[in-house]
C-alpha cells in the first residue's frame, strides 16, 4: 500500500482467526479492509493496561497502557473496516481496548467489536461512522472524544456498569449519536447506565433506540468525586428522542438530561453532524 494514497486500496481477508496487533499508521490512508464474513474473519488480541511488555518500549515504558492495549489501531484517514470481528480477549482485568481509532472519516460496517472494559476508543477530532455493528463490553466500553454516529447497531452490556464515557471537547457540536440502535444485555445484567461524562462537556444522544430492561430509570450517571472535573452534570449534554422498550421509561430520567423535541431533532442529520463528509457515499 503506497503512503498517502489518493485512491482507495481494498484488502480482502479470508476467513480465519488472526492473532494480530494491527496498526494502520497515519501515512497509510484510503485503505479498506474487508473480511469474508464477520463471524469467521476474526482479528484477536489480549493485551491490557498494566500488562508487562516483553522488554521496555522506545520511551521506556515497561507496561501497556489503555491506549496501547488495542488489538486494532487506525490512524490513517479515510479507512473502512467491513465484515470483521475485532476482539480483545483479556477478560475482566481492567482496560483492554479492541478497536482504537485516531483518525478522521472512518467507516466501520457489519463488524463485531468485542471486549470488556474500554472496548472501543474513539480519539481526537475524528469523525467515525458505525453501521450495523455489534459492540460488547462492561464499563465505559464506548469512550473518547470523537464525533461518532452509530446507525442500526446492537450494543450489549456484559455487566452492570456504564455504556458510554464521552470526553467531547467544548468546541464540538456533537459527540456520540445513536440512531435506531438496540441496547441489550447478558443474562443477569439489570443495572446499566446509558453513560457518564468522562470530561465535563460530554455529549451523547440516543435517537429512536430500543432499550431493554437493564437500562435503569435514571438513565445517566454524573460521575461524582472527580477532583479534576467536579459537577460535570452541569455541562454535559445527554439527550434522547423516542426511546422505546422496557428500559425506555424516561419519566424518571435525571433532571439534567433532555428529551429532544421534533424541532431539535432536525439538527441531527449526517450533514449537520459530519459536515462535508458523507459516510454513505460510494467510495
Amino acid at each position: 500500500v503506497h503512503d498517502h494514497s489518493q485512491v482507495n486500496v481494498r484488502i480482502t481477508v479470508k476467513p480465519g482467526i488472526y492473532h494480530e496487533k494491527l496498526v494502520i499508521p497515519a501515512w497509510k490512508k484510503n485503505i479498506s479492509i474487508i473480511g469474508a464474513e464477520r463471524a469467521t474473519t476474526i482479528i484477536t488480541g489480549s493485551d491490557y493496561s498494566g500488562m508487562a511488555f516483553p522488554t521496555k518500549d522506545f520511551s521506556g515504558n515497561a507496561k501497556y497502557s489503555t491506549y496501547t492495549s488495542y488489538t486494532v489501531l487506525v490512524q490513517g484517514n479515510d479507512c473502512n473496516l467491513e465484515n470483521l470481528t475485532i476482539e480483545n480477549t483479556a477478560g475482566r482485568v481492567g482496560q483492554a481496548v479492541a478497536l482504537s481509532i485516531e483518525a478522521d472519516r472512518i467507516k466501520v460496517t457489519n463488524c463485531s467489536i468485542l471486549g470488556n472494559q474500554d472496548t472501543l476508543y474513539t480519539s481526537k477530532d475524528g469523525r467515525n461512522f458505525f453501521k450495523s455493528c455489534l459492540i460488547t463490553g462492561t464499563t465505559d466500553f464506548i469512550f473518547g472524544e470523537a464525533t461518532v454516529v452509530f446507525q442500526d447497531c446492537t450494543i450489549k452490556s456484559l455487566t452492570n456498569s456504564y455504556i458510554t464515557a464521552a470526553s467531547t471537547t467544548p468546541e464540538q457540536r456533537f459527540g456520540y449519536v445513536f440512531f435506531d440502535c438496540k441496547l441489550i444485555a447478558a443474562d443477569g445484567v439489570d443495572q446499566v447506565y446509558l453513560g457518564r461524562p468522562w470530561r465535563p462537556y460530554a455529549k451523547t444522544v440516543f435517537i429512536r433506540t430500543e432499550m431493554d430492561k437493564h437500562i435503569i430509570p435514571a438513565g445517566w450517571h454524573p460521575w461524582p468525586g472527580d477532583p479534576m472535573f467536579p459537577n460535570k452534570e452541569k455541562t454535559a449534554y445527554y439527550a434522547e428522542y423516542q426511546s422505546f422498550g422496557a428500559g425506555a421509561n424516561t419519566t424518571k430520567r435525571v433532571a439534567w438530561s433532555k428529551q429532544l423535541t421534533k424541532a431539535q431533532l432536525k439538527q441531527y442529520t449526517l450533514k449537520d453532524i459530519f459536515g462535508s463528509w458523507d459516510p454513505l457515499a460510494k467510495s
